[in-house]
């Protein structure tokens, strides 16, 4: 189970893909906007809540000023109704993705009974005492706090203020009792960390035991389209810019384009848009500029000269795969985790604040493509890890198959 995002859901999914490698029946629970995902690699769609772009966007129909606690326990209750649903006869419930959805996943497994599981895609939402906490909306951090285990403390009587009485509140309508902690009872005591170790290495520690596996991708064999193909045969290679799921902040999409493509013309470069939930498009006629839609990332970094984008841990490891330098312009969540890390393992560059110009772009992007960041992130390359999903499935199927209640590692109701 996961709502968000299709990069909250294409690593659910390319677990589901190896476990079926492996001879597992698998279901998957996600908002409607992916019923083609999920149709294109054969795995039962159970729709949860409303489609996630128009939630992300404010356009949900009916909710024209819907708070976070309204949100949250729609999740919550959409999810449980979900999984409740698909998970039937199951051996273990996954869930990732939103807080209160995976709230509503955990209450589900309890109910029927079946063993537990909680997946991060960044360690930057994991307690640790070598790394602080992303700050929650409407969170206030003492000034001069600096110690990360009085800051994760603060992270989670944050979270029990925002999703305590919702997560509760539902369970009690499902006929299960309260719990304390909400964010230690919906994480578990051993999560799986669904990152890659080079680009999001875990310190080991006591609590929570992490399960680290990799990054849950899988192959994608699409072809590139054919006008795509023609542009990149038509000269140098380009920039890639492109903010995925993000509507971005501080700019209109007519200025975020003029931003981006003004970039890379500076530095005398092509530019790939692509369009995206931030909608970029081109600013005239010119033939350096080409926007393009979905299409398969994992073929298209390879073949570009810098890959600019908003900082998810999906897109971060994909062109990290394909060695290709980045700009990240982060805007929310774990995006400015790794942006620091890109930065800090020299194969791109962090954008300085959350809304690119065309100069504070163009200055990002003549440090990205420096002849040393090109090389350092082709050796980088190398050492990205391709077996995540299937590191994941194998400790889930031998948890099943022992009976036991740990694999990676689950817990029980």
């Amino acid at each position: 189970m996961s709502y968000g995002s299709r990069g909250d859901v294409e690593p659910p999914v390319g677990l589901a893909v190896a476990l079926r490698g492996l001879g597992a029946e698998v279901r998957v629970c996600a908002p409607p906007d992916f019923a083609g995902l999920l149709e294109e690699v054969a795995v039962p769609l159970t729709p949860v809540g409303r489609p996630i772009r128009a939630l992300a966007t404010g356009a949900v129909p009916g909710k024209a000023r819907a708070t976070l606690p309204d949100i949250a326990a729609e999740l919550t209750a959409s999810a449980h109704e979900a999984v409740s649903s698909a998970a039937g006869g199951c051996a273990a419930v996954v869930a990732t993705g939103s807080f209160p959805a995976a709230a509503g996943a955990r209450a589900a497994a309890e109910r029927l009974g079946i063993p537990y599981a909680f997946a991060s895609f960044s360690p930057s939402f994991l307690p640790s005492p070598h790394h602080p906490p992303a700050v929650w909306p409407g969170q206030v951090v003492p000034a001069g706090e600096t110690d990360n285990r009085v800051l994760w403390e603060l992270n989670a009587e944050h979270m029990d203020a925002l999703f305590g009485g919702i997560v509760n509140t539902h369970r009690a309508s499902v006929g299960l009792p309260p719990v304390e902690r909400v964010r230690d009872h919906v994480f578990t005591d051993h999560p799986f960390l669904a990152a890659d170790p080079v680009l999001g290495p875990w310190r080991a520690t006591a609590d929570p035991d992490v399960a680290q596996t990799g990054a849950w991708t899988r192959r994608d064999g699409r072809p590139l389209p054919a006008g795509v193909e023609a542009f990149l045969a038509a000269g140098e290679e380009p920039v890639y810019v492109g903010f995925g799921s993000m509507p971005m902040r501080g700019a209109s999409a007519e200025e975020l384009s003029r931003a981006v493509v003004g970039a890379a013309r500076a530095r005398g470069r092509r530019v790939l848009l692509g369009s995206g939930w931030a909608g970029l498009a081109p600013v005239d006629g010119r033939d350096d500029c080409l926007v393009v839609g979905e299409v398969n990332q994992q073929e298209l970094f390879r073949r570009v000269a810098a890959v600019v984008h908003h900082g998810g841990a999906g897109t971060t490891t994909t062109a990290a795969r394909a060695g290709a330098p980045q700009v990240l312009v982060p805007q929310v969540a774990d995006q400015p985790y790794w942006a620091a890390r890109v930065a800090a393992l020299g194969i791109g560059v962090a954008h300085d604040g959350p809304t690119p110009t065309s100069g504070s772009l163009s200055v990002a992007l003549d440090a990205a493509l420096a002849p040393g960041v090109r090389a350092r992130a082709g050796a980088v390359a190398g050492t990205i890890r391709t077996d995540g999903a299937a590191v994941a499935a194998a400790l889930l199927l031998d948890a099943a198959e022992r009976g036991e209640p740990v694999g990676g590692h689950l817990v029980t109701g």
